[in-house]
């Protein structure tokens, strides 16, 4: 019989100090994880981030223009080092 993989906690943490226009993505994780994309849906812009790796520890910061927090969910796309894609969510 196989043992199915563990769940993977999502390492991010939403620091919201600067809302409504400023929330940084933190990787509280304990791996690097690469080709972070982040993309907003709803009313609102965001402005643009190139996928980028994020080391534990470091922050990706996300400015939003007229953002209506009632009706937006940004979506957090990632790679894990074993190369393995996922995907969250979080709200406003």
């Amino acid at each position: 019989m196989s043992t199915l993989p563990s769940a993977y906690a999502v390492p991010f943490w939403v620091d919201r100090t600067d809302e409504p226009h400023v929330y940084r993505l933190v990787n509280l994780g304990d791996e690097p994880v690469r080709g972070v994309r982040v993309t907003l849906l709803g009313s609102g812009h965001l402005v643009p981030v190139d996928p980028r790796p994020l080391p534990p520890g470091r922050t990706l910061t996300l400015t939003l223009l007229a953002v209506d927090s009632r009706d937006s969910i940004a979506v957090v796309r990632w790679f894990r080092p074993d190369g393995d894609e996922y995907v969250w969510r979080f709200a406003f």
